[in-house]
């Protein structure tokens, strides 16, 4: 680390992320490892008004910015401080995040090696209670004055980053500001323990908060690779901002092939439902096929919105296909149009409108919705898909029952079996929805050689 550098960098800002806040202090103070040897401060123009509660955290107000540079005025100053050295903060992906976007908007690319004082902190001094500055500096004896002000928070992290060098016997700064070195991308709050045991094989992740609950559930073909895709590249939207911020711990869970991690994941998404899980929850099924008694003794067969405590006799993803099923149920087993509702208010020339005369027969015409029904529960297939396992010695095992799927696991390879239902012994049930019944259903037309004990059944 001879001759090296270091640029310690602290901003303000009239938000929580670059891409639509701006810089409203900014303190850059140069250390060459050893001392001090240049420090730098201004308040910046951020050309859009300070909210109320940022006023309120750093004491910054429209007043007090009004005369400030605007960014433009100083990028030059910033540039030339920064480049060549490495770009040191406390949380260093927030304020390297605002600096380089706002270079950019000036007309600057600039790139640097980042080193982290939080994750410097938590290597060097570990098991503190605490890793913000100002717990930090409360145990460590730091002396902080002026928080929340950008030379308030540099001065201190500077004295933090002086000391951390001075214990540091490990050399452990060194490794972490290597160009490979994984603490360049991973987020400050994880321990980099968790992201190491990673292996590069299919399965299902999950992301902890600080409190430990799960913040994100996702599936990968190779664990090890999905999750450091979710580290890199500059994304400066709030959303990745606060992901990358929530993160404090990973676990994961491995699948013997990409259908059972997709399934897991579904599954555990609409269990645990995590705050940053968003594609899966669009796949929830909308409307149900529901059977009903009129006072006239009818029965009637409608699609309708799905409702939280009504038992639909099936469910699907879209109107069209609920349409589309009642449908070939009414013509295949003679049910008279006028006793179907297709859940639409004006059905054009779609759906046929007879006149209201000659009325079948009460009795004839509820034995046929009675059959239609009888037809779609009874013959709803069940089988087992059975497929690789984790080893050699295993094979995974899913089974679906009566159109549903029931569960999925894992036997030895030496097992055999003389009748399906055997299956269920060795299996986890899970909660069964639409899109993971379609998942299954599209393997199994894809690879028919892995699907052992379908039942025959007949299409709509």
């Amino acid at each position: 680390m001879k001759n090296q550098e270091y640029a310690i960098v602290d901003i303000e800002t009239t938000g929580g992320n670059a891409s639509g806040s701006r810089i409203t202090e900014i303190a850059i103070i140069i250390h060459n490892g050893t001392n001090i040897i240049d420090r730098w401060e201004t308040l910046v123009n951020p050309e859009k008004e300070i909210p109320l509660a940022i006023f309120s955290l750093t004491g910054i107000n429209n007043e007090m910015v009004r005369d400030a540079p605007i960014f433009d005025a100083i990028s030059e100053k910033v540039l030339e401080m920064l480049t060549g050295r490495i770009f040191v903060a406390h949380n260093v992906n927030f304020d390297y995040s605002f600096v380089r976007h706002q270079l950019e908007a000036s007309g600057f690319k600039w790139t640097a090696p980042k080193l982290c004082t939080v994750r410097a902190a938590r290597k060097i001094k570990s098991g503190l209670a605490s890793y913000s500055l100002g717990r930090l500096c409360q145990s460590l004896d730091i002396p902080l004055t002026n928080q929340h002000r950008a030379g308030g928070d540099a001065d201190a992290t500077a004295i933090l980053f002086s000391r951390l060098l001075e214990w540091d016997v490990e050399g452990v700064i060194e490794k972490m500001i290597k160009k490979t070195s994984q603490d360049q991308r991973l987020p400050p709050n994880l321990p980099p323990a968790d992201f190491e045991q990673l292996p590069d094989k299919a399965g299902v992740y999950y992301f902890y908060d600080q409190t430990r609950k799960v913040i994100y559930v996702g599936k990968a073909i190779n664990l090890k690779k999905r999750v450091a895709s979710h580290f890199s590249g500059h994304n400066i939207t709030p959303q990745r901002q606060n992901f990358l911020r929530d993160i404090h711990g990973i676990s994961f869970e491995v699948c013997a092939t990409e259908l059972m991690a997709l399934l897991l994941e579904c599954t555990e998404i609409k269990k645990l439902w995590p705050t940053y899980n968003r594609a899966l929850k669009r796949f929830d099924p909308k409307y149900g096929l529901y059977e009903y008694e009129a006072r006239s003794g009818y029965r009637y067969l409608a699609i309708g919105k799905l409702g939280k405590f009504q038992a639909s006799i099936e469910s699907f993803n879209s109107l069209y296909k609920g349409i589309n099923v009642l449908r070939s149920l009414s013509e295949q087993f003679g049910i008279d149009n006028r006793f179907c509702n297709y859940g639409m208010e004006d059905h054009g020339e779609f759906i046929p409108k007879p006149d209201r005369n000659d009325l079948p027969e009460v009795e004839i015409h509820n034995e046929q919705v009675e059959n239609a029904i009888d037809f779609l529960v009874k013959n709803r297939p069940s089988f087992a898909i059975i497929d690789k396992g984790r080893s050699a010695e295993e094979r995974s095992c899913i089974w679906v029952e009566n159109g549903h799927f029931y569960g999925m696991g894992y036997i030895a390879s030496d097992i055999g079996f003389t009748d399906p239902s055997e299956i269920k012994d060795y299996v986890t049930p899970y909660k069964s929805n639409q899109y993971t019944v379609d998942l299954i259903l599209a393997y199994a037309e894809k690879y028919p050689g892995k699907v052992l004990f379908k039942q025959k059944h007949k299409e709509l």
